[in-house]
């Protein structure tokens, strides 16, 4: 199937030398979600600005829709919805006003009942009278998306949609997203939560200085990448890890109380029948066994650390 959005070498040099963007590789199916990561400068918006023809990549090339995205910019352009990170909405103009002018710059013919679709789906068909400067900041972020959306793109770029909003909202905001990929638009997704694209992500790119240091199917991702801890509770405290049990590297709360084991999920044998087979010959009475998977988050930062060194 051929990806709805291919990059091939795009680079991103500026005059003083700075290097945004280098070489990037990254191909993107139709009807997917896909979570970009990375650090503050690592060429997230960067990347997105050259796609959206807002900045002129120095190398490389990219197409959407099949539009290569500079010498075909209009009909790639019009494949593609925005919603960028900045609030930079007119205050005093109506919710439904701004939403209808946005499409008619894209060349659509009015459309009511689109825009009305449109806004419904987004709750704001209630407030499609007022003014922007009368609205919340989410609901100002549902205006951007509106706006986004207002062309009937195919591909829509999330620039930290959820930036500043709170919990509650940023939990609709991805019900929302989970709507659009269901009707068959193609979702780019950078964000600073990393909770947020281990909640509705089918993939995850991780960019650091310019470079793509992986992308892969994010349960895949965390099954590979992804490590378990195990909570021993004790039925007594210990002052300290017993010799025999040293070669399992266990951690000891300071309470005494509890036995932490951390071993890759990945692991042919993860060791841990034997460690309770020596934790009971240590003479340890256990209380209870607890087990969690480690974060996307936690993956991504080793990464990104790693990426560093």
């Amino acid at each position: 199937m051929t990806p709805i959005v291919d990059i091939q070498g795009l680079s991103k040099v500026y005059d003083d030398g700075f290097v945004a963007l280098k070489s990037v590789d990254l191909t993107i199916d139709e009807g997917e979600i896909l979570a970009l990561l990375g650090p503050n400068g690592a060429g997230k918006t960067t990347l997105i600005s050259a796609l959206c023809g807002i900045t002129v990549p120095t190398g490389g090339m990219a197409r959407v829709g099949g539009h290569d995205i500079q010498t075909e910019f209009r009909a790639a352009r019009a494949m593609i919805g925005l919603v960028p990170q900045e609030v930079a909405l007119e205050p005093f103009e109506k919710v439904i006003k701004t939403v209808r002018f946005s499409r008619g710059l894209f060349g659509k013919s009015r459309d009511d009942a689109f825009i009305e679709t449109t806004l419904r789906q987004l709750s704001l068909w209630d407030k499609r009278n007022n003014q922007i400067q009368e609205l919340s900041g989410g609901m100002k972020r549902r205006v951007l998306i509106a706006k986004a959306l207002c062309h009937e793109p195919r591909v829509l770029f999330l620039d930290e949609p959820t930036a500043g909003v709170d919990v509650e909202l940023r939990r609709d905001m991805w019900e929302i997203v989970e709507g659009l990929r269901q009707s068959g638009v193609t979702i780019i997704l950078t964000t600073h939560y990393i909770e947020e694209a281990e909640a509705i992500a089918d993939r995850i790119a991780v960019i650091n200085k310019g470079e793509i240091l992986l992308v892969e199917e994010k349960a895949a991702l965390m099954a590979r990448m992804g490590r378990k801890t195990l909570r021993i509770e004790l039925a007594e405290p210990v002052a300290h890890v017993p010799d025999a049990l040293a070669e399992y590297g266990l951690d000891l709360t300071p309470d005494g109380l509890v036995l932490v084991y951390t071993y890759e999920t990945s692991a042919a044998r993860t060791g841990i029948t034997r460690l309770l087979t020596n934790l009971s010959q240590a003479g340890l009475v256990m209380r209870d066994l607890q087990t969690t998977q480690s974060s996307l988050e936690e993956i991504f930062v080793g990464l990104v650390k790693e990426d560093a060194a």
